[in-house]
């Protein structure tokens, strides 16, 4: 386990170094937190597809489950609360798939469509396999989410830190939803100890 550790760690340090000038440039739209939220993701990730590819099952206990993902919590509530002062976010967008279809149009940066549409699914995968992990069925885990969701983009609204858009409420939980279908794969390479 140890080898998969550190040889995960090095892959997830050259794909960071590989796409570190996106990074940064990601930096002055969003806040420096977005640095060490790709690095854990792009490391979880080579972790798993190594342990999954090998065959060998990483232990986890839950408490180290729940630490993980309060951390994550706090680092994602940082992205979307704690944006540059320079942007506007007094908008509010509640026609599904407007949002969706301007970021695909190309009449954005690139980048930022990419982001937009890539963060607000893939940041919320965490949720849907921790929520299922939890032992929540489909039912209640897209209710949750939501919810969850709803209430943070009115939030983010209210105090002026972000636009309400339903685009990132259907984003975030098809998110929570892959999570939910992904653990079926999870569990072949990792075991929480409970």
């Amino acid at each position: 386990m140890k080898r998969s550790l550190v040889f995960s760690l090095l892959i997830a340090i050259c794909l960071y170094l590989l796409v570190s000038p996106v990074m940064y440039e990601l930096v002055f739209y969003l806040n420096v937190v977005v640095l060490p939220v790709v690095f854990f993701c792009l490391f979880s990730i080579v972790f798993f597809l190594i342990s999954y590819i090998s065959g060998k099952r990483i232990m986890i206990s839950l408490r180290i489950g729940y630490y993980l993902a309060v951390i994550y919590s706090i680092a994602l509530l940082i992205l979307l609360f704690f944006r540059p002062n320079d942007q506007s976010y007094d908008s509010m967008n509640i026609i599904p798939f407007a949002t969706i279809s301007f970021y695909l149009s190309n009449e954005v940066n690139s980048l930022i469509s990419f982001y937009n549409l890539a963060a607000n699914i893939g940041l919320f995968i965490p949720y849907g396999l921790f929520l299922r992990i939890k032992g929540l069925n489909f039912l209640k885990t897209v209710v949750i989410m939501f919810l969850t969701i709803s209430f943070i983009e009115t939030m983010q609204l209210l105090t002026k830190r972000g636009s309400f858009d339903i685009d990132d409420i259907i984003l975030n939980v098809f998110g929570a939803i892959i999570g939910w279908f992904f653990y079926s794969f999870f569990v072949k390479a990792v075991y929480i100890k409970t």
